[in-house]
């Protein structure tokens, strides 16, 4: 995703994403990642924000792409987990109706032939009986549960990039953990690329292959984790990690030990 010489939001981020890798993207609150996951899926286009540049997936120019041609990528070769899965969710429907529905909008085949691989997914994911969350509604679930739907959801076409904004931002510290876990097994399993959202350096550091530093709309560090977290380059990156109260380089090395 390439945006050289726009003066918006965002000023020149330029973020790469390869097969099967997790790439973190770190800012603070108002630098611009929400809005960036945003404009990968071309979801600014109504709200009359401009987007010049280059984004391509699967060697796809998505700017050249119209509405119609843009719904059959959504969801399908590119998925988002939400910051708040209590919004994401439609209170008045089931759960087994939501994932019914997310699987209609991007496909023709038949719902019924894709229940067994669901429950699989659910079960996956923590959620036994699968069944018996099928047909619960949303207030009858955790935050945490909701968060694991909301994954299920958006891996029911395999796609080749994932988006995750902030996905554990409303849980704690333990479902936090699993959920991560479960975002990078299911990852691995199904070859999946990842951008991870996060203001968390530790989440970050603990899962990701490459990371990206946002501020104030710019992407100003950019490489290995390994490499930006021994040798900050930029200024604000330095001050980033000075801030944080543990070692990050020291948590990642602790926390590949335990994969």
């Amino acid at each position: 995703m390439d945006y050289p010489q726009k003066t918006g939001v965002l000023q020149g981020a330029r973020v790469e994403v390869l097969p099967g890798e997790i790439v973190g993207l770190v800012g603070q609150s108002g630098s611009g990642k929400s809005t960036l996951a945003l404009a990968i899926l071309r979801l600014l286009d109504h709200t009359g924000a401009r987007i010049r540049g280059r984004m391509t997936l699967l060697g796809q120019d998505l700017m050249s792409l119209r509405e119609p041609q843009l719904r059959a990528i959504r969801g399908r070769l590119v998925s988002l987990i939400p910051q708040s899965p209590a919004a994401a969710l439609n209170p008045a429907l089931r759960v087994g109706t939501q994932l019914r529905e997310a699987w209609r909008a991007h496909s023709s085949e038949p719902w019924p032939g894709q229940r067994d691989r669901v429950v699989r997914l659910l079960a996956a994911a923590g959620l036994s009986p699968a069944e018996e969350f099928l047909k619960r509604f949303p207030r009858e679930i955790s935050i945490g549960q909701a968060q694991r739907i909301l994954i299920v959801m958006a891996l029911l076409h395999s796609p080749a990039l994932l988006i995750a904004d902030e996905p554990t931002t409303s849980l704690d510290a333990i479902t936090q953990r699993e959920v991560l876990d479960l975002l990078v097994r299911l990852g691995r399993e199904g070859h999946m690329s990842m951008l991870l959202i996060s203001h968390d350096l530790l989440t970050v550091a603990a899962v990701c292959h490459r990371l990206a530093i946002l501020h104030e709309g710019e992407i100003v560090e950019h490489g290995p984790v390994e490499e930006v977290l021994a040798s900050p380059q930029h200024p604000y990156t330095r001050k980033l990690f000075q801030a944080f109260p543990v070692d990050l380089h020291e948590s990642r090395w602790r926390r590949s030990g335990e994969q």
